[in-house]
């Protein structure tokens, strides 16, 4: 039978990929992202429509742009989004040629059920946790996330 390999941790950013790692195997734990697990919406369209509900309106450029990801990719999610009910099309509220996806009511309802689901998980999860270091987590997490929209370029809106 093998033995397991011990790796070493060199460095404090080899603790943060394990942990990283872990985190995102553990988030179905506090974010259920499927029907099955409890969840409205899957994953890309609830970061999606969080995105739609921060900004307002937009259009697949729009999209695109934010996201970094090809019109292709968004057709087909902005479509599952369109037949769920979850987004409408509409004229540009500017004057522009694009049209614009908008989130529904049932969008909102959907999106705010599993934003308070993802809330209730991680309250559990840090129920025993000080609110000074839920709020330390929270800084420290702000702050990885702008450092890494700086530098994909496509800073993310915040409330």
């Amino acid at each position: 039978m093998d033995k397991p390999v011990d790796t070493p941790v060199d460095k404090p950013t080899d603790l943060v990929e394990f942990e990283t790692m872990l985190l995102g195997r553990h988030a179905h734990l506090y974010a259920p992202r499927s029907r099955a697990g409890g969840g409205q919406l899957d994953r890309s369209a609830y970061v999606l429509l969080s995105r739609i509900r921060m900004h307002g309106p937009m259009s697949i450029g729009q999209l695109s742009e934010a996201f970094g990801l090809d019109a292709s990719t968004l057709n087909r999610q902005t479509a599952a989004m369109l037949r769920a009910g979850v987004v409408e099309r509409i004229p540009d509220p500017d004057g522009g040629i694009a049209r614009k996806f908008r989130i529904t009511e049932e969008g909102e309802r959907r999106l705010e059920a599993d934003r308070n689901a993802n809330v209730a998980g991680l309250e559990r999860v840090m129920e025993h946790w000080s609110p000074e270091d839920v709020s330390r987590f929270a800084a420290f997490l702000e702050r990885f996330n702008r450092d890494i929209e700086r530098l994909e370029g496509r800073p993310w809106p915040r409330p």
